[in-house]
C-alpha cells in the first residue's frame, strides 16, 4: 500500500467504528483490537479491552447523554495513525458525574488519536472536555477562577 492508500484504510476503520457508534452498536468487537487501550484525561479514565471501554465508557455516557448526534469536524490521517476532534451533542436525561438529569442539550467536545493494527482500533488516545459540559449543567470546576476570567477582564493574570 502506498502510504495515502494505508492513511485511507486507517480512517475508514475510524468511521466505521464511529458510525457504529451513532447506531447504538452493540457489537463492537469489530472495530476494537482484542488488546484495545483506551487512554483518557482526568475524569474519563483509563480502559483496558473492549468490555470496559463498553462498562465504563460507551454504556454509562449512553445512560447519561441520549438522542446523540456525532459531530466530527476535522480528520487527520497518516499511515496507521488517525485522530480527529469534534463533539457529540446530547440531552442530558441520565446522571452524570453526580447531576441528576436536567434534560438540557449540551455539547461534549472531544479529541482523538488512534492507532491501528491489523485493520482494528489498537489505542486510543482521547481528550473529553468534562469542565465544559460540567459547565453547561451549572457546575463551574474552576469556582470563577477559570482563565476565562482574565479574557473577560474580570482578573488581571500573573505576571513572573
Amino acid at each position: 500500500m502506498t502510504p495515502q492508500e494505508q492513511a485511507e484504510a486507517s480512517r475508514r476503520v475510524i468511521t466505521r467504528m464511529e458510525a457504529a457508534l451513532t447506531a447504538n452498536s452493540n457489537d463492537m468487537a469489530a472495530h476494537f483490537h482484542e488488546d484495545f487501550r483506551w487512554m483518557g484525561n482526568a475524569g474519563c479514565g483509563t480502559k483496558h479491552g473492549l468490555d470496559a471501554f463498553r462498562a465504563n465508557w460507551q454504556l454509562p455516557l449512553r445512560a447519561a447523554f441520549t438522542d446523540r448526534t456525532y459531530v466530527t469536524e476535522r480528520f487527520i490521517a497518516e499511515g496507521d495513525w488517525v485522530s480527529c476532534f469534534g463533539h457529540i451533542e446530547g440531552t442530558h436525561s441520565g446522571p452524570f458525574m453526580g447531576i441528576a438529569p436536567t434534560g438540557k442539550r449540551v455539547i461534549i467536545p472531544y479529541m482523538d488519536f488512534w492507532r491501528i493494527e491489523e485493520g482494528r482500533i489498537k489505542d486510543n488516545w482521547v481528550s473529553v472536555d468534562f469542565p465544559h459540559v460540567l459547565a453547561q449543567l451549572g457546575r463551574d470546576v474552576f469556582d470563577g477562577l477559570g482563565w476565562e476570567a482574565y479574557d473577560r477582564g474580570e482578573q488581571v493574570p500573573p505576571r513572573p
